[in-house]
């Protein structure tokens, strides 16, 4: 059992009542074909049945052309105030489903966009035009008037009328009662069923829906729809009229000579007075560009246009009288530029799809011409992909790899670009998606993308629930990254620079989203070295200069070059002369992290604790903790929370200690970042700071003097101290922060103090001076003197 919702209820109640909306007041008529004056010159004059009166136009181009006797070639004069009315008798039919119903579904529910409705009506206006094409050639007869193919759109804004005359197939009487009777019922699928039927070669005709569900997407902004058509294999012309939530129409015969037509179908659409801004030429014009650029017959909108001319003025009496004084002066004649205004046809889809043609037709120029007029650049793409997809899913595509990142920083937070348009059987669907053509991190590439197995009105719940869109998407993304192997292969490496400034960020992004394809990202990801400062290398790069030996990719995570390359872990792997890779950018450290290995070789971080560079000597080892194994437990009693134990190094040759990060903790570079974090979470940093190891360097002469003092005065308190300032050096050499920098700030300057006074003064005398009190003055009686105003007045 089904529910009806309030408005159907409403809608069934008043199914009932007669005359349930008004006329329109003065309806003007909707054909927009000229006629010609008899008493025009030889050129002669066309006017427009949408004028109120004869107005003087310039020659254009008549909208159809015929062979003999012109069936346009002389025409009545009508006027705005014409009435629709008609002598002939109307006869009522009832649609053949639950109207008020459907009709709520397909305005409130099916489409999302008001705007769409002229994108609909076009593509069935195209549709017919396909289907004469397609039947004129067993069929030459329905092509003897010889009218071109064209679609031509008229408004008149203030009557918020629009117009729209194809001169394809047209319908027959019975037709209008299947097809428009009928909601949701589609000449098109008809045509098409029956050429699949008789297994006809034209089966795969590139057809949209002639007057499916798309008709009535016309009463999403018109309150009443008139329907005029004329089919070459009936002798009379049918006009169908409807209105919006009513359960009835009407079709008639026409019999006014003015609005009879030679072929084809003419729409005029009554608009609602909320929806009569859709009326304007300009309005109609930038929604014709939009959705119907490639539309594959042209459309011809009614436009404004205006042309300068010079025109005499009248002289001022008072220079006149003034000019006549010298009569020897030659006169001239004095003019000035004037625009004159008038209206003609204009052509409005000029570009092709440049998708449609072959690959190998199609030069570096007319891409580049195609992405510069379709995305409005200025500069040619890096790269460019064009290809057809066949088998389970058939598209077509050309792709871009812009020269220049966009002017907003947000793209790679911000996935919604509209850097994609997906097109339906050459009609403008969408540029508004959330991931469901490109994953966020390549929301950078732009190109169209002209499906013919997704239906017309399609949504974002179908876009995110279609199979065919998930394919869709797993070949763009391969054909994506084919197109930035290309350029990181190119012989010009000044490219690939290019692209990874600029996109190198979003490559990084695609390590943490998409680990399907980590083998197709890695390859491509670039970094700076400990052999490489100034230019960036690849993994591969760096694999290929590997020692024999080395099991693991290195790398420390900083925030600058100058930083990575003076850090304390880099020691030991230098005079083994490893390569380390430099991670200066925030996003590198997790990207890498994600990534886990390369061509089987795993990421090491130098800063985490158990690095292993392949020169293990366990005897060594094991003779070198016995040796300092007590200074290691002194310094971590001394320590205490602060560490996680104290150990060996074998990454330090010239730095007495370092403080290293956890095997599964933060390294000083996270830490840092997870600090900075506006609205980050920084409960585990005790955690994390409470895996910290701290290292030291057993041939140092510092380490080797502590272990001296271990041994003989344990609790001295100078070398307490001086383990303390050794961490709190190690803190801030290894990246970290100190946690009280003051107190570290005081400590240095008494090491300094006590260094330069060896020098050039006395310790003793310093600690005189630090011993001495201060000298405070005897108090004495002050003298009052009171306030003296300026001028020796009090």
């Amino acid at each position: 059992m089904h529910r009806l919702s309030k408005r159907s209820v409403k809608s069934l109640l008043r199914s009932s009542t007669a005359a349930r909306y008004r006329d329109v007041a003065a309806p003007i008529s909707s054909s927009h074909f000229f006629y010609q004056s008899a008493d025009a010159d030889s050129k002669g004059r066309w006017y427009s049945v949408l004028t109120s009166g004869r107005c003087d136009v310039i020659e254009s181009t008549k909208p159809f052309k015929t062979r003999n006797e012109p069936f346009l070639g002389c025409r009545f004069e009508s006027t705005a105030a014409a009435s629709d009315a008609s002598d002939s008798p109307s006869e009522k039919f009832e649609y053949q489903a639950e109207v008020s119903r459907l009709m709520d579904l397909i305005v409130n529910s099916l489409y999302s966009n008001k705007e769409v409705f002229l994108r609909e009506l076009i593509s069935n206006a195209s549709d017919a035009l396909d289907k004469l094409r397609f039947l004129g050639v067993t069929e030459p007869e329905l092509l003897k008037d010889a009218v071109d193919l064209d679609i031509r759109i008229q408004t008149d804004k203030e009557n918020g009328i629009i117009t729209i005359t194809d001169s394809g197939i047209g319908m027959t009487r019975q037709e209008l009662v299947d097809c428009l009777g009928t909601i949701a019922q589609s000449g098109t699928a008809k045509f098409l069923k029956a050429l699949k039927d008789s297994k006809d070669a034209g089966a795969d005709s590139n057809l949209i829906g002639q007057f499916g569900v798309g008709f009535y997407s016309a009463f999403l902004v018109s309150e009443r729809v008139e329907v005029s058509t004329k089919s070459p294999k009936s002798d009379k012309q049918y006009v169908w009229v409807g209105e919006a939530n009513s359960s009835t129409y009407t079709i008639r015969e026409e019999t006014d000579p003015a609005k009879q037509l030679p072929r084809g179908t003419r729409l005029t659409l009554y608009l609602k007075r909320d929806d009569k801004g859709y009326a304007h030429p300009e309005r109609v014009e930038k929604l014709v560009k939009n959705y119907s650029q490639f539309v594959s017959f042209p459309i011809y909108t009614w436009q404004e246009k205006g042309f300068t001319k010079e025109v005499e003025v009248d002289e001022d009496p008072a220079e006149a009288n003034k000019e006549g004084q010298d009569e020897t002066a030659e006169k001239k004649k004095k003019t000035k530029k004037v625009v004159e205004k008038y209206w003609d046809w204009e052509l409005t889809n000029e570009t092709q799809p440049i998708w449609l043609r072959s690959p190998k037709e199609v030069s570096k120029e007319e891409y580049n011409e195609f992405y510069k007029n379709t995305f409005n650049e200025y500069l040619e793409p890096l790269a460019s992909s064009h290809f057809t997809t066949e088998g389970e899913v058939e598209f077509r595509s050309v792709l871009f790899v812009p020269s220049v990142s966009g002017m907003g920083k947000d793209d790679m937070i911000n996935p919604k670009t509209k850097n994609i348009r997906l097109y339906v059987k050459r009609v403008f669907i969408s540029d508004d998606f959330d991931g469901e053509l490109f994953p966020r991190y390549l929301s950078f590439i732009k190109g169209v993308v002209d499906s013919n197995d997704l239906p017309l009105n399609v949504s974002r719940e179908i876009l995110q629930e279609s199979r065919i869109v998930r394919i869709m998407r797993k070949r763009l993304v391969r054909k994506a990254f084919e197109m930035i192997q290309g350029i990181a292969l190119s012989e010009n490496r000044d490219d690939y620079e290019t692209f990874w400034e600029n996109f190198g960020k979003h490559l990084k992004l695609g390590c943490i989203e998409d680990r399907e394809n980590h083998k197709r990202i890695a390859p491509l990801l670039r970094f700076f070295s400990s052999q490489s400062e100034n230019e960036m290398i690849s993994l591969d790069e760096y694999v290929e200069n590997m020692k024999p030996d080395q099991k693991d990719i290195y790398y420390i995570a900083s925030d600058s070059v100058t930083s990575a390359r003076n850090t304390p872990f880099l020691e030991k792997l230098l005079e083994k002369d490893l390569e380390v890779l430099f991670l200066v950018d925030p996003i590198d450290e997790v990207a890498v992290q994600n990534l886990k290995a390369f061509k089987e070789k795993n990421f090491i971080d130098i800063s985490k604790e158990d690095l292993d560079l392949g020169d293990k000597n366990e005897d060594k080892e094991k003779e070198i903790k016995q040796e300092f194994g007590q200074t290691c437990d002194w310094i971590k009693k001394r320590l205490g929370d602060k560490v996680a134990s104290v150990q060996i190094s074998n990454r330090l040759s010239s730095s007495p200690c370092v403080l290293v990060s956890g095997k599964f903790g933060w390294s000083a570079n996270m830490e840092r970042l997870m600090k900075a974090q506006t609205v980050g979470d920084t409960s585990n940093l005790e955690f994390m700071r409470s895996r910290r190891v701290f290292e030291i360097n057993p041939e140092h002469p510092i380490i080797r003097t502590l272990t001296e003092a271990c041994r003989s005065t344990p609790d001295d308190e100078e070398a307490l101290r001086a383990i303390d300032l050794l961490y709190d050096a190690a803190l801030v050499s290894s990246g970290f922060t100190p946690e009280n920098p003051a107190q570290l700030g005081g400590k240095i300057y008494e090491m300094m103090n006590f260094a330069l006074a060896g020098k050039w003064g006395t310790v003793s005398e310093y600690q005189q001076q630090a011993n001495q009190k201060p000298h405070i003055p005897e108090t004495v009686e002050a003298e009052v003197v009171e306030p003296v105003e300026a001028g020796g007045q009090k």
